[in-house]
């Protein structure tokens, strides 16, 4: 790989980093997905990242996603919750235009079909894929 695309997945796997962390406090922005980016971003360039973003609290969504080949009923059901539980605090509590509210709730709406349709479901077996 080169020194340029290597620098690139590691900016861009940050920036994904970023996003999935702000996920975390922002409703209807998913995640799993980006933390998931950034995984694949950092195995293909820097290991010492990949290896730092499994230890660390993030880590959990890559093991668990690698451990299951996806996400669990549970964790599911706990994200779309959490999330709209978020949405319905900022809607009704901090957000106090209409079409703000909108665009949340349709943001809600598509981080809710990500998690149920692209996100896919963990399998029975719990065959570990990450490095240890």
């Amino acid at each position: 790989m080169s020194k340029l695309k290597k620098l690139l997945y590691i900016f861009a796997g940050s920036i994904a980093f970023g996003l999935g962390v702000l996920g975390v406090f922002v409703p209807g922005l998913p995640t799993t997905p980006f933390i998931l980016l950034a995984s694949w971003l950092y195995i293909r360039s820097s290991k010492r990242l990949y290896v730092w973003l499994l230890a660390s609290p993030m880590g959990k969504y890559v093991k668990g996603y690698h451990d299951n080949g996806g996400m669990g009923k549970k964790a599911k059901i706990s994200a779309i919750l959490t999330m709209w539980f978020m949405i319905s605090l900022s809607c009704i509590f901090f957000i106090p235009i209409a079409k703000i509210k909108l665009i949340v709730c349709l943001a809600g709406v598509v981080g809710t079909s990500c998690v149920l349709f692209v996100v896919p479901s963990a399998r029975q077996s719990k065959k570990s894929k990450h490095i240890n």
